[in-house]
């Protein structure tokens, strides 16, 4: 049996990570939760599973749980603290990392020190500071498994073959809600037209990465670190059916893909039972009355923030960090309605631009530049207002 934390309980990742536990009881044993604010599906999460301890937002989140609950049954634990004290409790086998955005790379780095496995949603960790990760990883013994759709894709299909046989990693997107919405309306996109992914069913934050294409420069990065290919073995192809959920061309010219319906749950159990499989007894994928499957090239003129990924990981060191939270900072400004659509990459690429590269060795590297990069972020926007 495989003894969880999950953090980022009450999000989409997190509510069907504990879908999969609930549905195999002498597989899993939840031992721990984290929350942001939603503290009433925690309850109820609570309620269902029993965990040892739980962490929220902050203090007073905290204290209105234990009002809620019977704090003599479970530790209820706060802030970056309570993160860590979860994550390292000496009972737990495998963190489920499904945070989102930088709040997740603490944690997850805390987890990978005290010889956690991890199964990561979490992909902003790792552009942030990969090389670290992986280091860490490394040195600890432990497995880092993707749970990203496109990410548990390649895992599946590479199937431990040597990285020296992999001629390059084909990402596939779906493309978001504006792939063929002419250019010059996307300056009048409203939060609410973003939010309306065509085919998955996600979180606000990544829900509008992927109406930009961010979401894929990201994880372009989370792969580059995963599988250690270089950025250039990396390629991207809009696939709006959501069918391939991402591909492996090897040195000989097979391609090798891994094909699914848009679950989550499958990707998601596969790195909680890896390196067995579950039985989901989800419905089948279709292929034979389907009208085709259709690939075509990025438009990075259309969608820059593709492009500007690209350019961070190749300058490399603190810029992907640099490009994550500013990105993080303008999307939730885009959320509140206090910038357009078109001015999230246009923000980003200023504050890239006005960055002197550092180099990347320590986890407060990562995180000094994080904060300069969203104080920058803040203050453009502010003017711009």
């Amino acid at each position: 049996m495989k003894r969880l934390a999950v953090l980022g309980s009450t999000g989409s990742i997190g509510v069907n990570t504990l879908d999969i536990a609930g549905r195999f009881e002498n597989e899993f044993k939840v031992v721990a939760l984290s929350a942001g604010t939603n503290i009433q599906l925690l309850r109820e999460q609570i309620e269902r599973f029993e965990p040892k301890a739980v962490s929220v937002l902050n203090e007073a989140l905290a204290n209105a749980l234990k009002r809620k609950i019977s704090p003599k049954k479970i530790e209820v634990l706060f802030g970056v603290e309570g993160l860590i004290q979860i994550t390292t409790l000496p009972e737990i086998d495998l963190v489920v990392s499904a945070l989102v955005g930088a709040a997740g790379l603490i944690p997850t780095i805390s987890a990978i020190k005290a010889k956690k496995s991890v199964a990561l949603a979490n992909k902003e960790s790792l552009v942030m500071a990969g090389k670290i990760i992986v280091e860490e990883a490394r040195k600890n013994g432990v497995a880092i498994l993707p749970v990203d759709s496109e990410h548990s894709a390649i895992f599946q299909t590479l199937a431990g073959r040597s990285k020296g046989e992999i001629k390059r990693i084909i990402l596939t997107a779906s493309g978001g809600p504006f792939l063929n919405l002419p250019y010059e309306k996307m300056k009048e996109v409203t939060a609410k037209e973003a939010l309306h992914h065509p085919t998955w069913d996600m979180g606000r934050k990544v829900s509008i990465d992927s109406a930009s294409l961010m979401n894929k420069g990201l994880e372009v990065i989370e792969a580059r670190w995963l599988f250690g290919v270089s950025t250039e073995q990396i390629d991207v192809q809009i696939h709006p059916q959501s069918v391939v959920h991402s591909m492996v061309e090897y040195i000989d010219g097979s391609i090798i893909a891994q094909m699914g319906i848009t679950d989550m749950r499958i990707p998601i159990s596969y790195a909680l039972s890896y390196p067995k499989r579950l039985r989901l007894d989800l419905p089948s994928l279709d292929l034979f009355h389907m009208d085709g499957l259709t690939f075509l090239p990025p438009d990075m003129e259309r969608f820059p923030c593709l492009r500007l990924a690209y350019r961070s990981m190749e300058v490399g060191e603190t810029m992907p960090a640099v490009l994550n939270a500013a990105n993080e900072v303008a999307v939730n400004s885009f959320l509140e309605e206090t910038i357009k659509f078109t001015d999230i990459p246009a923000i980003v690429e200023t504050v890239m631009e006005d960055h002197q590269i550092k180099p990347l060795t320590t986890l407060d590297d990562a995180l000094r530049v994080d904060q300069w990069a969203r104080e920058k972020t803040k203050k453009l926007i502010e003017e711009r207002r």
